[in-house]
């Protein structure tokens, strides 16, 4: 069981909840996901810069887990941060993202992963801009995004 939120029957957030987490065999996620998709949030692959689907995207919106469709993020905290990938300030709900520490290609950077189901979303980096300084660069095959034109009046209910 993992504690996250999910999102209620008007598109907000609710409260805290616990929710089983999602496993499933490899060839269980090679058959729902694309080759893409598989090797970058299954395989902790990254996608070329300035060639994902939501590097420079600015619809209103929330991002969601293309796994297990956790919200993960919405475009209230996107933001351009010219390094060619998604980059957020701060998650939808910080219960539903996760950190590990990545040692690998010889750099120490934080991993970001899908609280329900441990997809490999990007990175965290301590350069973004106020109010966290934080820039989450994520991967845009990890994503699934669903427009919401009233989202600044739907989160206002």
């Amino acid at each position: 069981m993992v504690a996250v939120r999910l999102l209620d029957e008007k598109g907000r957030l609710g409260p805290v909840t616990a929710v089983a987490k999602v496993v499933k065999t490899d060839e269980q996620w090679r058959r729902q996901l694309t080759p893409e998709q598989y090797r970058i949030a299954r395989g902790k692959g990254t996608e070329a810069a300035f060639c994902g689907v939501f590097y420079d995207q600015e619809k209103p919106g929330g991002y969601s887990c293309v796994c297990c469709g956790l919200p993960l993020f919405t475009s209230e905290s996107k933001y351009h941060s010219g390094s060619g990938w998604p980059s957020f300030f701060s998650p939808a709900a910080k219960e539903n993202v996760r950190t590990n520490l990545d040692l690998t290609q010889g750099m120490r950077r934080t991993e970001v992963l899908c609280a329900r189901c441990d997809a490999h979303l990007g990175h965290v980096f301590d350069d973004g801009p106020k109010p966290t300084g934080l820039r989450y660069c994520l991967n845009s095959a990890s994503l699934v995004f669903q427009e919401n034109k009233n989202l600044k009046e739907a989160a206002a209910r």
